[in-house]
């Protein structure tokens, strides 16, 4: 961990491409460590060929090998493929109203490409984890809804991604335009999924996303 930490010290430093000047002593204070155990730190990151290192006078020089940047790659994408895995933690939050009206609209696409009749509301959870709904839905192909035209009003392409609530199939569904932010899911099911979880506002949940 503490490899880590230097690594992304010096990044945010902007070793990364080109040189910079850093002592001993600020590499201390920002890992909370001795002087001398930043030392061992820096000489074993550099045996490793992850950064390099170059002392002129009584000032040090450091940059990130190509090795070092690697090295925080293959973290970013392990620590990515721990978190971002399809599963949402939620909490329940009212909507707007409008849901009804909308999954009315679809029912007949749902239908054929969800394969489920649509209780006509939706679930709405404010995302806490990951950070929004899309960082939990980066990783998965949608099925997508295509858009229509009724009554001279266009209806835009609709992305959903099925998923399980507490052992219940449903989907995620993610409208071309859409005023809820980034953190907010909108959840649709064959059933009242309020009533048949018994879930009230403030209620935490799981969401699994299928594959």
């Amino acid at each position: 961990m503490k490899k880590l930490n230097l690594l992304l010290i010096l990044v945010e430093r902007g070793a990364v491409g080109e040189e910079v000047r850093i002592t001993i002593r600020e590499l201390a204070d920002d890992l909370q460590i001795s002087p001398q155990s930043v030392l061992r730190l820096l000489e074993d990151a550099e045996s490793e060929g992850l950064l390099k290192r170059e002392i002129r006078g009584k000032k040090t020089y450091m940059e990130l090998s190509p090795k070092g940047l690697q090295f925080l790659e293959e973290v970013c994408d392990k620590i990515s493929s721990v978190l971002y895995n399809g599963v949402i933690l939620g909490e329940v939050v009212s909507g707007i109203g409008e849901g009804a009206y909308y999954v009315r609209q679809y029912a007949a696409l749902i239908r054929e490409y969800l394969g489920f009749d649509p209780y006509p509301g939706t679930l709405n959870l404010r995302v806490l984890f990951p950070k929004t709904i899309f960082d939990a839905l980066c990783n998965v192909r949608p099925v997508v809804l295509p858009g229509f035209t009724r009554e001279g009003r266009t209806f835009g392409d609709v992305r959903a991604y099925p998923i399980k609530i507490r052992g219940l199939n449903g989907a995620i569904v993610v409208p071309s335009r859409t005023i809820h932010p980034p953190r907010i899911a909108e959840i649709i099911a064959p059933a009242y999924l309020r009533r048949e979880l018994n879930l009230r506002d403030g209620d935490l949940v799981k969401v699994v996303v299928r594959e």
